[in-house]
């Protein structure tokens, strides 16, 4: 069987000044994109620019992966405005240029892309622009018909549709497309009709939803960041939103973050009834459904510590720790047999059945507070003698209290475990917000990072040894 991270790396010491391994500049940044929206602060502050740091280093040594993580990242994981970053960044340095064009063609998946990506690049590095960002975006662009150059105009922004035109200078197929241009350079592009423009148009009322409800207009994401104002409006029609948002096939189209739904949950909370928090369990059902099954025993410990009460975004009322108990619930309904944990400064053991309600539980338990001391799982699997073929922790991996009063590294504990139960243990780390150490490292070690189920996908690949996640980013493919 192939061993992922069989070689340790250096020591040094996380944001806590404790004991932890220093991460290979690849797998640094895997965790760092995957657990980031950009510019924001986190509990130890915003690490946007250690992340550059990163991203630059990468890029000298393997721009390819730079490229195929970024489009990963966007595609797989829907993390926007850090594929913007990394597509900024190959048109900028040297080395990545040859990938600009083709990473700017995979993660531009909407009208906005462009000028939010042109955005940052201008803020970053200022003109000139690069011939292979300058392509790729003209390459985009001319796929863009007039709704969609309408819809994401940008007006009032720093980089519209019209800067794009002078900027890139886009070279039309045919007269019909110049005379579209032309539009967007003179601001004579139709007034798109889109669900914002109706709802501005009508108000938040009863009669305007239910006209944009049966219209069938208003995307998944949109029906769930507006689900409390639809239920205030009191369409006649609202258990069409309701059976969207439970559909399975809308559910896997939509690719939404866990964390989505417990956002809509925790706002509706208050004001809905059954049937519309309902509706949100059975969506995460099925983004559930289709992962692997775990077999055998699995440990599940998720960190709830002081340094997981920071939300995602500062528009965000999502804590890192309600992420870390999402997912750890969706562990929980996947594996065969489970113990679920959860740990700071002490531990705490919960009775969980494996249908446990996903989002009514994380409501009801998610908490931060305390130390964080990642011994704590190992320490109670030997007190219990618990046998098991797998843990998966899930943490921020900023260790801070030392087991038993000493500094020994938390890798200690898992290889005591090892040694006193004769198990040679699977540790699957799934790391939340990418400070760029970890805490476990060796044959058997799996580091996974994100915030997204798909994390799952990687912890029988790497049992069976078929490949971890960096192995899988190193060979994305897209169209």
């Amino acid at each position: 069987m192939s061993k992922f991270n069989n070689r340790p790396t250096g020591m040094t010491t996380n944001h806590e000044a404790y004991p932890a391994y220093a991460m290979k500049n690849r797998a640094k940044l895997v965790t760092q994109v995957l657990t980031s929206f950009f510019n924001e602060q986190k509990f130890y502050g915003d690490n946007s620019a250690e992340m550059e740091m990163t991203i630059r280093r990468v890029i000298r040594q393997d721009a390819d992966f730079v490229s195929r993580l970024a489009v990963f990242a966007r595609r797989e994981f829907n993390m926007r405005s850090v594929s913007h970053v990394l597509a900024a960044y190959l048109a900028h340095e040297p080395e990545g240029k040859p990938f600009a064009r083709r990473t700017v063609k995979g993660i531009v998946l909407r009208g906005d892309d462009v000028t939010e990506l042109m955005a940052f690049y201008l803020a970053t590095f200022g003109k000139p622009i690069p011939n292979a960002l300058r392509k790729g975006i003209c390459d985009a662009f001319s796929r863009f018909d007039e709704y969609t150059l309408a819809k994401y105009r940008g007006s009032g922004k720093a980089v519209g549709m019209r800067d794009i035109v002078m900027l890139c200078h886009p070279k039309p197929a045919d007269e019909a497309q110049a005379a579209l241009w032309k539009r967007v350079l003179e601001n004579r592009l139709a007034t798109p009709v889109t669900w914002e423009t109706q709802l501005s148009a009508g108000g938040s009322n009863a009669e305007t939803w239910e006209a944009l409800i049966d219209s069938g207009k208003v995307g998944y994401m949109a029906l769930l960041r507006n689900l409390r104002n639809i239920i205030l409006a009191a369409p006649r029609n609202i258990n069409k939103v309701y059976d969207t948002i439970a559909d399975e096939n809308a559910v896997r189209r939509s690719r939404q973050l866990p964390f989505r739904y417990l956002s809509a949950y925790r706002e509706i909370g208050s004001i809905a009834g059954s049937r519309a928090l309902d509706a949100l369990e059975q969506a995460v059902n099925a983004a559930v459904d289709n992962l692997p099954r775990l077999p055998g025993r699995t440990v599940i410990a998720v960190d709830t510590s002081g340094s997981m009460s920071s939300p995602l975004s500062r528009k965000s009322g999502v804590r890192c720790c309600d992420v870390g108990m999402m997912l750890g619930l969706i562990a929980n309904r996947i594996c065969e047999d489970s113990l679920f944990y959860t740990f700071d400064t002490s531990i705490a053991k919960y009775a969980l059945s494996g249908h446990a309600a996903i989002l009514q539980t994380c409501i009801n338990h998610a908490r931060a507070g305390g130390g964080t001391n990642i011994s704590l799982p190992f320490e109670q699997m030997l007190s219990e003698r618990i046998a098991a073929d797998r843990v998966i922790i899930i943490s921020d991996n900023e260790c801070n209290t030392p087991a038993y009063g000493t500094s020994k590294p938390v890798q200690y504990w898992a290889d005591e475990y090892r040694r006193q139960m004769g198990i040679d243990i699977w540790v699957h780390a799934i790391d939340l917000m990418g400070y760029g150490t970890q805490q476990f490292t060796g044959a058997r070690t799996n580091i996974i990072a994100g915030w997204s189920e798909k994390v799952f996908d990687f912890i029988l690949l790497a049992e069976r040894g078929e490949e971890a996640l960096e192995q899988r980013i190193a060979r994305y493919e897209w169209q």
